[in-house]
């Protein structure tokens, strides 16, 4: 058994304490892909024998790395329970995600099911003549009284078929096993018809599975997920795992990616691989996922350890979770050499501009947003009134960064955060917030606790170019900026049409009486259309009033609008007129790197760097 799977065997006896468990015996999975057309699947589950009067099966009602309640179990036809000596036993479904097997006398439980699954786009399961992509959390049922047992599984597939995991391989070329349920939960599998890679990076090997065809370059991805690959000492000093899993799906209408123990699943549509934009989503998105390893799968929130897999896992800290990953991906790649500085600095300034953009940062904090996560929706409500874990949540990594890199005379930063949360909070110990103000105190000397009411337990807006001039930077529209006009005004992009998805609290449409959900008809008495809608208004300038006509719950109505004002063009970050050896050896203890501007300001050609 490799090392990967001792820890987690250890953490399983370690966490017995909160269940029921039997003698240590094999859960044995069987899944036979038998109608891929049709996304059928037949799965049967072998329990060791129980002493018990009843036996509760359960599959999750939501799969790690989304937190959301999802519809799970509606993909479950046709259950059955049976004996040791196969006599069919009684049962009844007693929640959503639940069956419960009466019992007479002790026995071996053996519980079989139909699975339907084409849920591609939620990375929770799908099957098709191609492949099929099997999270465990939609897949395969578990017994809280076995959850701690190991489990083997062993699967049917069509001919000419591949199998790829980060479970270790079991005893065919389509079997895998795992400590317990929890390692199988966060081990999903690849099965189909697809291409693979193998290297190594730092000691650890690495495998590259990509299913489907489109646009990418395997030589290009492979090579910087080998520089990704070894960069982990960017934060940690050592490495959870082994053996690791890049899973690549390049198909249509689904995009995303999930992070998982020991791999990732990353979805891109299939032909956006190969503009410089698309490919940095991708790899950047491969950076979040990696990191996300050892931040949430080697250690995470008290709220989120057990995992709950019938209920939500409440945290305040979500936004360390998913933010500071986010925060951490593009510094692994600027420093892996994988992007530039200035391809470092054009995502920082966009998700300032996104940021300046958002009114729910008013609102809502940081840490209201975490514990919001589980009932979150998107929408005009939730722009006006949320922020998000993942990018306000950068935004607080970042204020925190420089906190304790002040703080710290340049001697620690955030990194030494998390490198702390991994040595002393394995899972399955869990942090909460006392422990992270303590970590940030032992690194400072500092007290923590009124800069974690100003960011973290309130909404915050942050003064960037304030923060920024720490590091010798400043955000600029260039040297003669403009403006335009502003409507607060976001369309559906539906059909041509022009309903209003979203109107921006406190903006010209709002303060017009205007509301998501009303369709634009005319400006100033002329028809407009969805494709020259931002035209019409490049007629006019900020301050002048325009009247709208408009249908409002199907009523015809007609509102006046005074035109708002915002920068036009792109904001960039560049170098101050006069930067200090101070700032920019903070520079260096923030990101790692060099000064990458030359004498005039400008970013540095290769050879200069």
């Amino acid at each position: 058994m490799k090392p990967t799977n001792l820890a987690f065997l250890t953490t399983s006896v370690l966490l017995s304490m909160c269940f029921t468990t039997s003698a240590l015996a094999d859960v044995d999975y069987y899944i036979d892909i038998n109608q891929p057309a049709h996304h059928l699947a037949q799965v049967s589950v072998s329990f060791p024998k129980t002493e018990s009067t009843q036996l509760t099966v359960n599959l999750p009602v939501w799969r790690t790395g989304r937190y959301q309640v999802l519809p799970v179990a509606d993909g479950v036809r046709l259950f059955e329970a049976t004996d040791s000596k196969g006599k069919v036993l009684p049962w009844q479904r007693t929640a959503s995600g639940e069956w419960t097997i009466s019992l007479t006398q002790p026995t071996a439980v053996k519980v079989t099911y139909q699975l339907h699954a084409n849920e591609l786009a939620d990375r929770l399961r799908h099957i098709d003549e191609s492949h099929a992509y099997l999270d465990a959390s939609g897949v395969l049922m578990y017994s809280p009284e076995f959850r701690q047992e190991p489990v083997t599984v062993d699967m049917k597939v069509p001919k000419g078929w591949k199998s790829f995991s980060g479970m270790e391989k079991g005893r065919g070329s389509h079997s895998f096993k795992a400590a317990n349920y929890d390692v199988l939960a966060d081990s999903p599998i690849e099965t189909g018809i697809n291409q693979d890679f193998s290297f190594e990076a730092d000691g650890r090997e690495y495998e590259v599975v990509f299913w489907g065809e489109g646009n990418y370059d395997t030589e290009q991805i492979l090579t910087d997920l080998r520089k990704i690959s070894g960069q982990a000492s960017m934060i940690w000093d050592d490495y959870p795992f082994e053996r690791y899993v890049y899973m690549v799906h390049a198909t249509s209408g689904a995009r995303g990616a999930t992070e998982h123990l020991n791999s990732t699943v990353i979805q891109l549509p299939r032909f956006n691989f190969r503009e410089r934009e698309d490919y940095l989503r991708f790899i950047s998105t491969a950076s979040h996922e990696f990191i996300h390893t050892w931040n949430v799968k080697s250690y995470r929130p008290q709220g989120l350890v057990p995992y709950d897999y019938q209920s939500e896992n409440m945290s305040d800290l979500l936004w360390v979770a998913e933010g500071s990953t986010s925060y951490f991906q593009n510094q692994l790649l600027l420093r892996a050499g994988v992007i530039t500085a200035k391809e470092f600095f054009d995502d920082l300034s966009l998700r300032i501009v996104l940021n300046e953009h958002n009114p729910g940062r008013d609102t809502q904090s940081v840490a209201e947003a975490s514990l919001g996560q589980w009932s979150s929706t998107w929408g005009d409500y939730a722009i006006n009134h949320s922020v998000n874990i993942y990018s306000e949540g950068y935004l607080a990594s970042m204020a925190l960064d420089f906190s304790v890199i002040q703080d710290s005379e340049l001697a620690h930063s955030y990194r030494d955060v998390h490198k702390a949360l991994y040595q002393d909070f394995k899972i399955p110990m869990g942090y909460n917030v006392a422990d992270v103000q303590n970590i940030l105190t032992t690194l400072t000397g500092k007290d923590y606790q009124p800069w974690w009411q100003k960011f973290v337990n309130q909404p915050f807006s942050l003064e960037f170019d304030t923060l920024l001039a720490q590091a010798g930077l400043v955000t600029t529209y260039g040297d003669k900026p403009k403006t335009q006009v502003d409507t607060g005004i976001g369309l559906s992009g539906l059909h041509g049409d022009l309903v209003l998805a979203t109107v921006a609290k406190n903006s010209p449409a709002w303060k017009a009486g205007l509301t998501a959900g009303d369709e634009l008809l005319a400006v100033n008495d002329l028809k407009v259309t969805a494709d020259a809608f931002a035209k019409r208004f490049d007629d006019f300038k900020p301050g002048d009033k325009v009247k709208l006509t408009v249908f409002s719950n199907d009523r015809l109505k007609e509102v006046s609008m005074v035109l708002g004002e915002q920068p036009k063009g792109e904001l960039s970050i560049q170098a101050l007129e006069s930067v200090t050896t101070e700032q920019k050896a903070f520079f260096k203890a923030w990101l790692g790197i060099d000064w990458p501007f030359d004498a005039d300001g400008e970013y540095k050609t290769d050879d200069e760097a």
